[in-house]
């Protein structure tokens, strides 16, 4: 068995908006024509297409068993220059489900996956329903990472950790949130949808070769202290490292993580997914309370 599945749609691994405008102003006769025309073209780099690429490389690198799984809404027919583009760009992607229409979300379970991007949100909270860490990619042309290592960057409350914390936040104020986190230093965070994703990472981690990690991790936080503590306490509990913690106290977090040079970030906040993804790969996670009102992407 790999040791880390993700599942990709095709949109998000490739740039396919102009089929798409196809699609949204001709119809699906006129799509499935305009794909099958152009099925010899290959389709240029999407969103999460560097991220994918350098997860592909550890296996090379270090034999991670690392398994990438397309998922699409295409047909098999239409879907044929998505495989003839993932061969041309040389990318050892063999396993695929084409749906001709319906909702992938439904194989991913099947295939294994720890996680699960795409561009459609309703697939991605069906994923995270059915517990599969899972977030929207929120399109603003590639990004790339000029840095060897995959680079992963993580939001805390409602991503790495459960939206407990988050919940005194909106509903009581800073106030209630600090002394609600420093009474609570030392009891860990129930673990958020991406908790088996960074389970995953750190176990690549650990049994790639000591003196060369191509792995790591960052926890890009609004969080400050005191409410440092309890995250630093839970990541021990859990036994799991992340290499860079990064306490902002509500600062955009947009720069850090250029600095950082982050080949994907997760983020359960819309506007903090809006201002990060003029930089990197940004995936909206559409969990907890500050995704049951106003604040959905």
């Amino acid at each position: 068995m790999p040791n880390l599945v993700i599942a990709i749609s095709s949109r998000a691994l490739f740039d396919m908006r102009e089929s798409h405008r196809v699609y949204e102003e001709q119809g699906l006769d006129a799509y499935a024509a305009y794909q099958i025309a152009h099925e010899d073209e290959p389709l240029a780099p999407g969103e999460a297409f560097g991220f994918v690429r350098k997860l592909l490389d550890l296996n090379a690198r270090f034999d991670a068993g690392v398994e990438v799984v397309l998922l699409s809404r295409n047909s098999a027919d239409t879907g044929l220059r998505v495989f003839n583009s993932i061969e041309h760009h040389q990318l050892s992607i063999t396993r695929a489900a084409f749906c001709g229409g319906d909702a992938p979300w439904r194989y991913i379970t099947a295939f294994g996956c720890h996680l699960f991007l795409s561009t459609e949100a309703e697939d991605v909270r069906h994923a995270l329903d059915n517990g599969v860490a899972a977030a929207t990619l929120v399109s603003h042309g590639t990004t790339k990472s000029s840095n060897a290592q995959l680079r992963v960057a993580f939001d805390g409350d409602a991503v790495l950790f459960s939206d407990e914390a988050e919940r005194i936040y909106k509903q009581e104020g800073l106030e209630a949130f600090t002394a609600s986190e420093r009474a609570s230093a030392k009891q860990p965070l129930s673990g958020g949808p991406f908790r088996g994703f960074l389970g995953a990472l750190h176990d690549l981690q650990q049994s790639a070769p000591e003196h060369e990690s191509p792995i790591r991790t960052a926890l890009v936080t609004a969080r400050s202290a005191p409410a440092h503590e309890r995250v630093i306490r839970t990541l021990r509990a859990w036994n799991v490292r992340i290499d860079e913690s990064i306490f902002l106290g509500g600062m955009d977090k947009s720069a850090f993580l250029k600095a950082y040079q982050a080949d994907v970030f997760f983020d359960d906040q819309a506007s903090h997914c809006a201002s990060a993804s003029a930089h990197v790969a940004t995936g909206h996670v559409p969990h907890g309370v500050a995704n049951q009102g106003a604040d959905k992407l």
